[in-house]
């Protein structure tokens, strides 16, 4: 099984429509996704990050709304927090599913359209996290306002957004490059852009058994994410590089957006 299961047409950059996600992750991609993440070589490339940030902030109640294959919903169960995993793909919840009761967790699952969130999560939680580089499966600048405003909703007054993106400035500007030591850490996987604009970026994964996928997003320039959330509501917003507070703007592999809601009044 490879590539041709997934559904692109005749001329596959012109397929950019936020829902085609649907379409690209097909059973036989989900199944190798762990392959790509590598879940021991991501821990020790991202270490306890996401769960200092939130224990930091007395966060208790957590809505990752990109669970995917769940790793961080697990990690997360794993520290103690109450987890709500959504995901937009059933073939993603119940692999994630599945992983958790492996690592001795279950899951609380939901598969949601962001854009219509609190249509189905009916609670307030202290942290929304969309990681993966998930948000840029939206390829509409009003389905990107929309989900935004969605999480939005579903936080606490003091609540937090933690959301990342991949550099695409730096591989639009600059070519792509990757270290492969915080997100896509499988060894016997290759990723790489096929085709890159600035309303597209279509890429490429081929695993060790020579099968070959494709997943099309767009191309998010880090000032453009950190616009739509001012421009939502979020109050203050601070990102990192690949985990770092301060580096070079063409150095991390990932921006990592931290978007506060709560207003606090200068001294």
């Amino acid at each position: 099984m490879n590539s041709k299961d997934q559904e692109y047409g005749r001329d596959p950059v012109a397929v950019r429509e936020s829902d085609h996600y649907q379409k690209e992750y097909i059973q036989n991609f989900v199944e190798k996704w762990d392959d790509l993440i590598n879940w021991n070589k991501r821990a020790e490339g991202e270490g306890s990050f996401f769960i200092d940030v939130l224990k930091e902030r007395g966060a208790q109640k957590i809505l990752d709304v990109a669970t995917g294959t769940g790793y961080h919903s697990v990690r997360l169960l794993e520290a103690g927090f109450d987890v709500v995993s959504a995901d937009g793909s059933p073939e993603m919840l119940y692999r994630a599913f599945e992983n958790a009761k492996q690592q001795g967790e279950i899951l609380r699952t939901v598969q949601v359209d962001w854009r219509w969130l609190a249509q189905d999560i009916h609670e307030k939680f202290d942290a929304v996290i969309c990681l993966g580089n998930s948000f840029t499966h939206l390829f509409s600048e009003n389905d990107r306002r929309k989900a935004l405003a969605e999480f939005y909703s579903v936080l606490r007054h003091d609540g937090i957004l933690i959301l990342d993106q991949r550099n695409y400035d730096s591989i639009i500007d600059r070519g792509y490059s990757s270290k492969h030591k915080y997100y896509y850490c499988g060894e016997d996987v290759s990723v790489e852009p096929e085709y890159i604009d600035d309303g597209l970026a279509r890429f490429r994964y081929q695993f060790d058994d020579e099968s070959i996928f494709h997943l099309n997003m767009f191309p998010l320039r880090r000032d453009y994410t950190r616009k739509l959330m001012k421009e939502v509501g979020f109050q203050k917003i601070h990102t990192y590089g690949d985990f770092q507070e301060t580096y070079r703007s063409e150095e991390p592999d990932f921006f990592i957006h931290m978007a506060e809601k709560e207003y606090r009044q200068q001294d």
